[in-house]
């Protein structure tokens, strides 16, 4: 397995989005169970743990001619996935296919499968990046030279670096890469009456930190839009219900959604955006509501004696998992809603199963497996048991299905 561990000081429930790609619908957003929310002690270090399987694919990374802080970019990115890229020991350092012309049998000779060559020019304030991947068995540029064009400023080139490996990605993989999302986490300082909590969003691999809103108070389960523009996510004020606001990530203030006299908590966007699910205690226990992303036209979905919260809507929009303790106290359950039939299905086997997330294609499902962060198929059936959390938050998958972040208290720590 490929770990990438990220240092965020008291961070909390993760979820990954796909920014403005193609192969955008996310993912995820981990919730405690019921209302049951504990103030942090003190200023900590968490691990936000990124995972993807290894496997035994080779790429030869030359770093591209002019500009070396873009190349570490691309690399950084490739180096946490599956695929095993090296940038050393490489016989010749080749800015385009051109220049591999009489040299292919070496590169050949290496027995690694996939090149990857470029170079970068300036342009009237901008700079284009030409590049191309290319099969070495049989020389073949893999769909052409690629080209990307952007300002020459520092923000935008560490973007195109991102962008430009999931290109590459994708063109090794067929997979379209997710290096140009983002990750949004929850940070928290101070404790009782002084606790402060800042929603933060970050590049997929770190950088670029900024803050979206700040609070004194708590702020809980922060989900994406599909087309990664909005966010939504609760907010618990001192002496004050939980109220479920939306937010465009461009900036702007939070709009309230969901401000009813209960626990309004854990939004799920539906796939196209129009409509959140979310659990509301409003009128007695926790049951599952769908209202419009706007607010309003509220609908009850699911309502039991117990305790129903942590919805979240299937890729194709004609269901949704949620958690309940119906099997009983303290042996939370997930289980599965139909829209078309209305008919509810229990999913998970294990003893306490929480905190469920979709992947991008439905197959499979994120999950808290007690303590321990776990993936199981539409069925049920676990797949990867991923380690002890030792924190209430589920792992999430990035947008392609292929890596999953999640935080951790380690060793301690945290």
């Amino acid at each position: 397995m490929k770990l990438l561990s990220l240092k965020l000081p008291t961070s909390k429930l993760t979820t990954f989005s796909a920014l403005n790609l193609a192969s955008a619908s996310l993912l995820l957003t981990p919730l405690l169970f019921a209302p049951l929310y504990s103030a942090t002690a003190a200023p900590m270090e968490i691990d936000v743990t990124v995972v993807a399987p290894r496997q035994q694919n080779q790429v030869a990374f030359v770093p591209f001619a002019g500009d070396n802080v873009l190349s570490s970019i691309i690399l950084n990115d490739l180096s946490r996935t599956e695929l095993k890229v090296t940038s050393q020991g490489l016989p010749q350092q080749p800015r385009n296919s051109g220049e591999l012309a009489g040299t292919l049998p070496v590169w050949q000779s290496l027995g690694i499968p996939y090149l990857v060559v470029g170079s970068t020019r300036s342009n009237r304030g901008q700079v284009i990046t030409d590049y191309e991947v290319i099969d070495v068995k049989s020389g073949r540029i893999i769909q052409g030279k690629q080209s990307l064009t952007a300002n020459n400023d520092a923000q935008s080139m560490r973007y195109a670096g991102h962008v430009i490996a999931d290109k590459i990605y994708e063109l090794i993989t067929g997979t379209p890469g997710d290096f140009s999302g983002r990750i949004a986490y929850i940070e928290e300082t101070g404790v009782g009456s002084d606790k402060i909590s800042r929603l933060k969003v970050m590049d997929a691999d770190g950088e670029n930190v900024r803050v979206m809103t700040e609070v004194k108070g708590s702020i809980f389960s922060p989900a994406w839009s599909p087309d990664s523009n909005r966010i939504a996510y609760s907010i618990q004020r001192e002496k004050s219900y939980p109220i479920i606001y939306v937010q465009n990530v461009s900036g702007g203030g939070a709009t309230a959604v969901a401000n009813y006299q209960g626990s309004n908590l854990s939004p799920s966007f539906s796939p196209d955006g129009s409509k959140i699910l979310f659990s509301s205690s409003f009128e007695g226990s926790a049951d599952i509501y769908q209202i419009s992303a706007n607010g309003g036209n509220l609908q009850k979905l699911v309502s039991w004696p117990s305790s129903e919260v942590q919805p979240d809507y299937a890729p194709d929009g004609q269901s949704f998992v949620f958690v309940s303790d119906k099997a009983g106290f303290n042996r939370p359950q997930i289980y599965r809603y139909e829209f078309g039939s209305g008919r509810v299905t229990k999913v998970s086997n294990s003893s306490y199963a929480t905190s469920p997330q979709f992947s991008s294609d439905g197959s499979q499902i994120a999950f808290l497996n007690g303590s321990s962060a776990a993936i199981m198929n539409s069925g049920g059936a676990v797949t990867a048991n991923l380690g002890n959390t030792g924190i209430d938050e589920a792992p999430s998958f990035s947008p392609n299905g292929k890596r999953v972040v999640y935080a951790s208290r380690q060793g301690g720590k945290g």
